[in-house]
């Protein structure tokens, strides 16, 4: 699955515990009729996949979806979800690209010749 928009924030990576397990957070709004804003989660050494990026970037992430129940103290199950990112691509990097090449005309823009004659239909050398 790929979540694709704007990075809003970008955060900083957090350590828990004494095994050292690292989380960053990233929210990305994305560009539809209703943008949402979705917050992508990097654990480990995926963290490290969000250095170089800023807010304002247009980027596509590769995520997976994660579930897990927990049983409170009072014996009530909950259910939690989140989305954790494992790759991460610059969408700005492929449009600067196509920045240099000059701009096509639209087909619209050009018109039938009209200035034809039937004898010189057949003038091809083969």
């Amino acid at each position: 699955m790929e979540v694709q928009g704007k990075i809003k924030m970008v955060g900083e990576t957090q350590t828990f515990g004494s095994n050292g397990f690292r989380k960053r957070e990233v929210v990305v709004t994305t560009e539809e009729q209703y943008p949402q804003h979705i917050m992508v989660e990097f654990v480990q050494d995926k963290c490290d996949l969000l250095n170089g990026y800023n807010v304002g970037q247009t980027v596509k992430i590769s995520i997976n979806l994660r579930g897990r129940e927990w049983v409170n103290p009072q014996g009530e199950t909950k259910y939690f979800n989140s989305i954790q990112g494992w790759r991460m691509e610059n969408l700005q990097a492929t449009a600067s690209t196509d920045a240099g090449m000059p701009p096509v005309a639209p087909a619209e823009a050009f018109e039938p010749a009209d200035n034809l004659n039937e004898e010189d239909h057949d003038d091809l050398p083969f």
